[in-house]
């Protein structure tokens, strides 16, 4: 009986051929994307944009807290009318908080969504010429924890130079400096 392996290479022998050797890569699709310069950018601008929202957010949990603890040190002292009406306060408050950090968490994640898609298209083709000049058969994303590799040789990782080759062809224009205050001599 001969082996399965001669079998697979029988006809390339047939027509006096080696058989192609394959090429395989790996990439972190993650970090690629959070390494360009693009989505560095992207990344401070998303948090540019929910600064002002964290921090209105940030100060109603320090109000509920002040409540809270207003309770805790004047409960004893307290009418059973205050404690009511200042537990109810909290409860609102606490109503409210959650809703607007569901909203937050819900207009980052669609934020985050728009970034992504974007941004996955233009990595897409990047890689795609990159397989394609440098004869990659195939290339695995090692970013997603199910992928069922269990090794892969820093050798055959091309995250880097996804990353560079992604800069060049997606440049990002820089916001401009602050002007310098002039100075008196």
């Amino acid at each position: 009986m001969r082996p399965l392996y001669f079998l697979l290479l029988a006809p390339a022998f047939l027509a006096g051929q080696a058989p192609a050797p394959q090429k395989i890569g790996a990439i972190n699709i993650q970090a690629a994307m959070t390494g360009t310069k693009e989505g560095q950018k992207a990344a401070d601008e998303l948090s540019k944009k929910l600064e002002p929202r964290k921090k209105a957010i940030d100060g109603k949990a320090a109000e509920i807290r002040g409540l809270q603890d207003k309770l805790q040190r004047g409960g004893a002292a307290m009418s059973d009318t205050a404690k009511t009406d200042l537990t109810r306060q909290i409860d609102e408050r606490t109503k409210a908080y959650n809703r607007d950090m569901e909203d937050a968490q819900a207009e980052i994640n669609d934020d985050q969504r728009k970034i992504v898609d974007v941004m996955q298209a233009k990595m897409t083709s990047v890689i795609d010429k990159y397989a394609q000049a440098n004869g990659y058969t195939i290339i695995f994303d090692v970013s997603n924890p199910n992928t069922p590799l269990l090794y892969i040789s820093n050798m055959i990782d091309i995250t880097r130079d996804i990353i560079e080759l992604y800069d060049k062809a997606n440049p990002v224009t820089a916001a401009p400096a602050p002007a310098a205050p002039a100075t008196k001599k």
